[in-house]
């Protein structure tokens, strides 16, 4: 059986790998220490000599040349979380690590999380609650657009982005999207029309951003785009807040208070003391809570076990990432 250990922070190890997901993992491989975290490792590099295999998840340490001259057998890491990008380094791809990421099972809750933001939002719920609890009644009903007919706009048709258009089909919306990278014959499958991102902004009733944090995407949606938003139109960000001009949408939310921002992510993250996205009556945050969180946790972990299952078997791994993957995954 292949030597194994546990590396991740104490709370995401209870979360992910449960007593399920453990004793399966126990049966196909060597445990030959107890779980272990990045403070533990740094106290006792020692215990990482004998690992062929690491199981993780949020907590991961970086694949440094310190760690690897401590773990010479390492052979791959299965990542129960989403993105890799923070600890896999260019030692650990030349070496030739194999990593398993568990992003499609942290994807699945994010893409019920913006599903559940993109109705209500149709409805004007957001609005609606705000204005009944400034005027202690009941408000003038709003020009709201509803479900039927509407248009939803997608910045970004990546895995989750692809996911979102799918379940959209069952509602009669109509979805339009920009993604640089994906051709129209693509998106034909998904009930997408793509179009330009300014075109996203002007059309749409509700925007939804997907796209990953990369250097040429920081920025990406800028003031311009919000304020050329329909009356009443909302903005969902559950990608990243590095892709958003900050301080443009924010000004830009002052000056159209028609306009809703959902906002699961930020940056910095979480907001800077005093920012005003905290008091925004037309500003709904949530703290990074799209992704899996509670038993949805315990689905990354099992697919490790699937995963693993075939690693062992020498059957084609799934969501093994290669390095230009890693790369645009957020």
């Amino acid at each position: 059986m292949l030597k194994c250990l546990y590396l991740l922070d104490p709370e995401p190890y209870d979360l992910i790998y449960g007593p399920t997901e453990r004793a399966d993992l126990a049966q196909l491989a060597d445990f030959y220490a107890p779980p272990q975290t990045r403070q533990s490792i740094a106290v006792n590099p020692a215990v990482l000599a004998e690992a062929a295999v690491i199981f993780s998840g949020w907590g991961m340490a970086p694949l440094d040349e310190a760690f690897l001259a401590a773990a010479p057998n390492l052979k791959a890491v299965f990542y129960g979380a989403g993105s890799i990008r923070y600890f896999m380094t260019d030692s650990a791809w030349q070496r030739g690590v194999t990593v398993v990421s568990a992003y499609w099972a942290n994807d699945i809750p994010v893409v019920e999380y913006t599903l559940a933001q993109i109705v209500f939002s149709l409805k004007l719920g957001w609005r609606y609650i705000q204005d009944v609890k400034r005027l202690r009644a009941y408000p003038p009903r709003l020009p709201g657009p509803g479900c039927y007919g509407s248009t939803v706009g997608l910045i970004s048709l990546g895995m989750i982005g692809r996911m979102v258009a799918e379940r959209l089909k069952t509602y009669d919306l109509r979805v339009i999207a920009y993604d640089p990278y994906v051709s129209q014959a693509q998106a034909d499958p998904l009930g997408v029309e793509l179009c330009a991102l300014d075109e996203v902004f002007q059309r749409a009733d509700v925007v939804s951003l997907h796209t990953p944090w990369l250097k040429e995407t920081e920025g990406l949606i800028t003031g311009a785009h919000l304020a050329s938003m329909k009356p009443n139109a909302t903005f969902i960000n559950t990608a990243r807040g590095a892709v958003v001009r900050e301080a443009e949408m924010i000004a830009v939310l002052q000056q159209r208070p028609d306009l809703t921002a959902v906002l699961d992510v930020t940056w910095p993250e979480p907001p800077v003391e005093g920012s005003l996205l905290y008091i925004l009556p037309n500003v709904v945050l949530t703290p990074h809570i799209a992704g899996a969180m509670g038993r949805e946790c315990q689905r990354m972990g099992r697919l490790m076990v699937d995963e693993f299952t075939r690693y062992v078997r020498g059957e084609p791994l799934h969501w093994a990432i290669s390095k230009e993957q890693a790369r645009r995954l957020a």
